[in-house]
């Protein structure tokens, strides 16, 4: 990707969510327990990433010690709530076989977290860098004028 070297701001029309969802090993020796849980979420990411119209709009992996951690923006929470509740989609088996094999035995922890945001509820400034996070899924202008501090981002 190409660096960017301006200060940058993401713009987003309307509202839109964005989703942190991760997975904690807790018992790293318990393969059999974590690895499909941990191989899930590509299949899901993948079949997104194949329907655009289902309101992905851009995601990023992030892996740590002890699990992984995806931060997901999406077109609308409708949207994303729509996918996990889908029969048709590939969440539904992934999360009753979650349930199925793991439950709450201890052995690999899952949680997420949803925002909605919008006009005027979010900023952010990008400086030296390549279309990053919320700059891949809106726009990316340059931070000045209107755009040049954070209190002007957010309208204030």
């Amino acid at each position: 990707m190409t660096t960017i070297n301006r200060r940058m701001t993401a713009r987003l029309d309307g509202e839109f969510a964005v989703f942190l969802i991760g997975v904690r090993i807790n018992q790293p020796w318990n393969i059999r327990a974590w690895w499909p849980v941990f191989s899930a979420m590509p299949r899901m990411l993948a079949e997104l990433s194949k329907q655009p119209e289902l309101g992905l709009l851009h995601y990023r992996t992030h892996f740590g010690l002890r699990g992984a951690m995806v931060v997901q923006y999406w077109r609308s929470f409708e949207l994303l709530n729509g996918y996990a509740q889908s029969r048709t989609a590939a969440h539904l088996p992934a999360w009753r076989a979650f349930n199925e094999a793991v439950g709450t035995n201890g052995a690999v922890g899952i949680w997420h977290e949803t925002y909605i945001s919008g006009p005027g509820r979010y900023e952010n400034v990008f400086v030296n860098m390549p279309a990053y996070g919320l700059g891949r899924a809106g726009t990316l202008v340059e931070a000045k004028g209107e755009h040049a501090s954070a209190a002007k981002r957010l309208g204030l």
